[in-house]
């Protein structure tokens, strides 16, 4: 039994959100981790 109300679907998505957006968040910290590195 799935519950398709809206509330559990809106809490999903915003999980997906935050997933992807910490994922993002590390790439672009390694980029600039790696970039501080360069410019000492």
């Amino acid at each position: 039994m799935g519950d398709k109300s809206p509330k559990s679907n809106q809490k999903k998505s915003t999980q997906k959100q935050a997933k992807v957006s910490s994922a993002d968040q590390k790439k672009t910290q390694a980029a600039a981790a790696k970039t501080a590195a360069k410019k000492k």
